[in-house]
Order: structure tokens, then C-alpha cells, then sequence
């Protein structure tokens, strides 16, 4: 089985932790009919992909899907696909789990997505195919939650870390955390909730703001 992938540095090193037993080719879009497999870890930076996997056959395509939508990417199109493609959690610090997140929109494509990962003797968890997934949603809100705390004089960015780490157990505090996921990742996974749901959990911090300005943008 030919497996490729494309992403960030850091994305594809844990790829390839997760599934060390089987060999990762860079992927190539020259090489493209060859491949089996293709993971495309940072998808949901470069969407405009969806036109180069939309006419394959035969092929199962796993792209990052947090920032994006799916169904709105094929309404885009005006058509569904013609392989299997599924979405998957691929954000820094979320790939090299026990679990792998994902998501896919109809049943058929779920079912083969499953299939390929319980044949490489990993776990899958299939959620409703939506901005944010279920975990990212959760942990950059809570990193945004932390940014109000801090905005508002309460505590400072280190002992917020260390009582979320004390108080619950957490791998990381969330500024640790929001540095390993990369503060980009934070900040437009926040801001595409915002814009598909208006929900006010999701309402950036000021203070996450200027520095995602400051960092990504200046």
C-alpha cells in the first residue's frame, strides 16, 4: 500500500509516530495516480486541494478538516466527489493520539476511511462533520477562555498553565498548549467558528487577537 502525505514539518513527524510500522511517501502531484492513500495534513490551509482530489477514483483521501467544511467545499465545487475523501483532526499536538479524529460525509465513505485505519491497527472516531470537530473546539476555547483571564488582570499566562495542570489534570496548560498547536491554528480555528455559528463562546479575546496580529501578520 503507497501512503503519501503532505502538511507542516511538524505535522508529518507525527504522522509518522503514529503509524511508524508503515512507510510515508512525500506526497507529489506528479506521483498522484501511484498512491493508495494520501493524507493531507494541512488541507485546511490549502482548501483550493479540494479540485485536484475531487475526479480521482479509487483513491481515499484524509485531509485536515477543522477550519473548513466539507459539504461547503463540495457545494463550492458543485458536485460531490468522485473518491473517498473524510475529514480528520490534524491540528499540531492532535494527530499522535490513541484515537483518530475524524469525520466524513456520508456513510459509505466512513465505513472505508474505518476500514484502512483499523487495518493499520489504529482507532477512529467518526464525529459530525462540522467546523471545529470536537476537540479542537474544545481546547481553543478554552485557550480563548484564558486570554479573557489574563486580559482582565485575574492571573497571569504561568500560573493559569500551572493551575490547570495542578487543578485538572491537564497534559498542558492552555498557553503551553496554544504554543504547541500554534497560535495561527488557535486563532483561525476560533474566528471560522465565530463566523459559522456566532456563538459567543467563540468570540475571540483582544488580547489573542493582537498577538496573533503581531506574530502572523505584521
Amino acid at each position: 500500500m503507497k501512503i503519501a502525505v503532505k502538511g507542516q514539518t511538524n505535522q508529518v513527524e507525527e504522522l509518522k509516530n503514529l503509524i511508524s510500522e508503515h512507510s510515508l511517501i512525500p506526497f507529489k502531484i506528479n506521483e498522484i495516480d501511484t498512491y493508495d492513500v494520501i493524507f493531507d495534513l494541512d488541507f485546511d490551509d490549502t482548501p483550493e486541494q479540494i479540485q485536484i482530489y475531487h475526479q480521482l477514483r479509487n483513491k481515499l483521501v484524509i485531509v485536515g478538516s477543522v477550519k473548513i467544511q466539507l459539504e461547503e467545499l463540495y457545494a463550492e465545487v458543485g458536485s460531490n466527489p468522485t473518491c473517498t475523501i473524510v475529514g480528520m483532526n490534524s491540528l499540531p499536538t492532535f494527530i499522535n493520539r490513541n484515537v483518530v479524529e475524524c469525520c466524513a460525509t456520508n456513510p459509505q465513505d466512513e465505513l472505508i476511511a474505518s476500514d484502512f485505519f483499523s487495518n493499520i491497527n489504529l482507532k477512529s472516531r467518526f464525529v459530525k462533520s462540522r467546523i471545529g470537530l470536537v476537540t479542537p473546539r474544545i481546547v481553543c476555547m478554552i485557550i480563548n477562555e484564558a486570554y479573557y483571564t489574563v486580559q482582565e488582570g485575574t492571573a497571569s499566562k504561568n500560573d493559569i498553565d500551572l493551575g490547570m495542570k495542578l487543578g485538572t489534570a491537564y497534559p498542558k496548560g492552555p498557553f503551553e498548549w496554544s504554543q504547541e498547536i500554534g497560535l495561527d491554528h488557535v486563532y483561525e480555528t476560533l474566528d471560522a467558528l465565530y463566523q459559522d455559528t456566532k456563538d459567543e463562546r467563540y468570540k475571540i479575546a483582544s488580547l489573542l487577537k493582537t498577538e496573533y496580529l503581531k506574530e502572523f501578520i505584521s
